[in-house]
């Protein structure tokens, strides 16, 4: 008998414990959502209407959520779920963003939709944690550390660089070129090829021209892999066509720098009205604009 009553209680609790496996996702009526009454009301006022203005002005929406836990899932996996119901960003653009902050796990990340991932990339959304946001947190001050980070993620989507980081922190490998710069860095490197070629020869040429490829390449993405395989592309390049590889990839430039230019400073939000948007920067109840989630971004303790 006891046995069976045992069975019967497992069965009963069983559905339960599915049912509770994931937290529900609040619903997102403001731009900042504290669950946890760390923000004053004066604190959450002024952050919710900076969010607006920015939206305003440039149209991404950036939201902040804090709350206690994304127990039992890790952070990782809540900020999928949050940014596929919230939405954020405007529909065919997803331009949008989220400051999760579950203050019990002593966890946060930023989440960002496909729209952004090209400026506000993983490797940016872990510097603006690490280096801005994760400090004030260890002391204490989760309201500045909140509003740093998130200056940080304006300015990043704006088009402004972050300040030269810690030489303790190393970036991801990965870094991006500029998309503008490729076809000139290319046409330069390989005008300096043809000229060390007629000064000490071909072969010497391709070497020397392949290292410095590599060099620049390693700069901007701290990959020897990408490095290796783009020096040895030049080298090649310099060694079977010497100067006229210049023109070959001044055409080349001239043609597609349109679609270079793609992946660059987020220009092409700018001038976009923010008027889509079910809700303004103050009344009214605030709602995305139908953006896509999964676009990366980064997490971290404290």
């Amino acid at each position: 008998m006891k046995a069976a009553l045992l069975t019967l209680a497992l069965l009963l609790v069983g559905p339960v414990s599915v049912v509770r496996a994931q937290m529900a996702i609040p619903a997102l009526e403001a731009r900042v959502t504290d669950l946890t009454g760390t923000l004053t009301a004066g604190q959450q006022s002024a952050l919710e209407e900076k969010l607006a203005a920015f939206e305003r002005r440039k149209g991404a929406q950036i939201a902040v959520l804090i709350l206690p836990t994304t127990a039992p899932e890790d952070i990782a996996q809540f900020g999928v779920r949050l940014m596929e119901s919230w939405k954020l960003g405007r529909k065919g653009i997803d331009d949008g963003a989220a400051l999760i902050v579950a203050k019990d796990d002593r966890a946060l990340r930023i989440e960002v939709q496909y729209g952004l991932e090209g400026v506000l990339t993983d490797a940016t959304s872990s510097r603006i944690i690490n280096e801005t946001i994760v400090p004030l947190f260890k002391q204490g001050d989760f309201a500045g550390g909140i509003n740093a980070g998130v200056d940080q993620m304006l300015r990043v989507v704006d088009g402004e660089p972050l300040p030269e980081p810690d030489p303790s922190w190393k970036r991801d490998e990965g870094g991006r070129v500029p998309g503008g710069l490729v076809p000139m860095i290319l046409m330069v490197i390989v005008a300096v090829g043809g000229f060390v070629r007629r000064t000490v020869g071909r072969g010497l040429a391709g070497a020397i021209t392949g290292a410095i490829t590599a060099a620049v390449v390693f700069a901007f993405t701290t990959s020897w892999i990408f490095a290796t395989v783009a020096g040895g592309i030049v080298a090649v390049v310099v060694l079977a066509m010497g100067a006229g590889a210049l023109q070959v990839l001044n055409g080349m430039g001239g043609s597609s720098r349109g679609g270079w230019s793609s992946g660059g400073s987020g220009g092409s939000w700018s001038g976009r009205s923010s008027g889509s948007f079910g809700g303004g920067s103050s009344g009214g109840i605030f709602t995305g604009g139908g953006g896509r989630g999964g676009g990366g971004g980064a997490s971290g303790r404290w």
